[in-house]
Parts: C-alpha cells; structure tokens; sequence
C-alpha cells in the first residue's frame, strides 16, 4: 500500500490522489475547470504525462461517499471523458460500486477504483518515479558511511573517535544495507522484486536487525509512512556521523 492514511473527506481524498499522480510524474490540476461541447465542467483531477512526444491524459472523479456509486455517476463522468478526449477517466471512491455500474464501465475508457485499488494500480509506477529515488537521495550519505571503504578524513581521527566510529558503524550499517534493497541500484540488478512491508515478518528472527532497527519501521505497512520512518532514523544517523566528519574534514561536502 502506498499510504495507510485514509482520506478524511471529499477534498482529502482528492488531494490524496493528486499527490501520488504527482509523484508518478503527471502534471496535475485539482478542480479543474473547462469548456466543453455541453458547458463548463469542473474535474477534481485532471492529470496529464508524456511519453516519448506522445500526450496521456485522466481525468480522476473522487466519491468520498458511504453508499455504493449507483450507474448514473458513470454515465455522467462518461459523457465527460468523451467530451473532452481524455485518454482514460478513473472513479475513485472510499465505498464501492453498485452493479449497474459495473456493467456500465465495461468497454469504455472509464474505470471503477476504491481508494486502495487505486493505490495497487499506480503503486509500481509511483515506486520508482518516486519512492525509490527519493530514498537513495535523501539517504545517500548513509549509504556512503554503510560502504566498507572508510572516508578520507578516517585517517586523521584519534584512535577513541576511531573506536566511536565503528561503534557507530556497527549501530546503523544494517540499516544501510535494508535501505540500499528499495534503491534504483538494486531494481536494476532485480527488475521484478519490490521490497514488500512490512519488513518485521521477515526479519523478527534476526536479533541484530530487531535491537538495532525501531520496531516501528520494521512493522510499518505504508510506504509512504516508511519512507518518513526511513527519513527520521536515517538522518539522526547521518548526523552522528557528520559529528566526525565536520571534526577531522576541512570540506564540509565529504562524507
């Protein structure tokens, strides 16, 4: 899942999918407003990309509703899409969909999602546009102090910052390596694999990773709260770090 956070209403649920198509790399617009044929219309989610030259653009209708979305709703947002020659149009909503919509749907360029479907559908494009990159850039000093190679500056240190280096090494070097497993670097090596979470399943009988990584991280199922886990432990690694760095460096930019 992307984000465990449900939408809290209507405006909620529309930002929310605003900010994953972004992060997918649309372009996106919220209310939306445009000419049609048959008047003015407003989109809660207009969202275009390109590929290679080539415009790609969806319109996204957001239901934060209790009840099931009756056929109607398809008809109208059908009549929409046509208008407008949008490529493909998705109804989101918290509920689900009565039947008649359903069968209404069915051969055309409109698709029924529930806020979690809607996730599943974009989650491996908003993992690498987004997730995985974001990780290794904020991350990377840590992954740079995880690497066997020890920095230039190491040399110069006291043999007691020396031992309080390692010592810090040996406290966060686990977690640099989980981490370098959501980077680009190892999608390229392993194309099809996708780190699934949480990651407590399958690490729980591994004493090393349990008392050195926040039982927290390791049992978070979003992404999206993971990554601001990964953010929040990771830089206070950074940080120890840095202490040394900033003591023996005279460039401020080595890590």
């Amino acid at each position: 899942m992307i984000t465990t956070s449900q939408p809290q209403d209507w405006k909620d649920l529309q930002n929310k999918v605003s900010v994953i198509l972004k992060q997918c790399g649309f372009k996106v617009e919220t209310e939306k407003t445009t000419e049609t044929a048959r008047g003015k219309v407003e989109l809660d989610v207009y969202a275009e990309e390109t590929i290679k030259g080539r415009k790609y653009s969806i319109v996204c209708e957001c239901k934060y509703w209790k009840l099931n979305i009756p056929q109607n709703v398809v008809h109208g947002f059908r009549t929409i899409l046509n208008d407008l020659g949008c490529n493909l149009g998705y109804v989101i909503t918290t509920s689900d969909f009565q039947i008649g919509s359903i069968n209404t749907s069915e051969y055309t360029n409109v698709e029924l999602l529930t806020w979690e479907n809607f996730q599943v559908l974009f989650f491996e494009s908003w993992y690498e546009s987004y997730f995985s990159p974001q990780i290794a850039e904020h991350l990377d000093p840590l992954l740079t102090y995880s690497e066997p190679i020890l920095p230039k500056w190491f040399g110069k240190m006291s043999s007691e910052d020396k031992t309080a280096y390692f010592g810090l090494k040996d406290k966060y070097d686990l977690f640099g390596w989980i981490i370098m497993s959501f980077t680009p670097y190892a999608r390229i090596i392993n194309k099809d694999s996708i780190p699934t979470l949480p990651l407590y399943d399958r690490v729980k009988e591994n004493k090393e990773v349990i008392d050195r990584i926040p039982e927290a991280l390791l049992r978070e199922k979003g992404y999206t709260e993971f990554l601001e886990k990964c953010y929040e432990f990771g830089d206070n690694a950074v940080s120890e770090f840095r202490y040394f760095r900033d003591k023996y460096s005279e460039n401020k930019s080595d890590e």
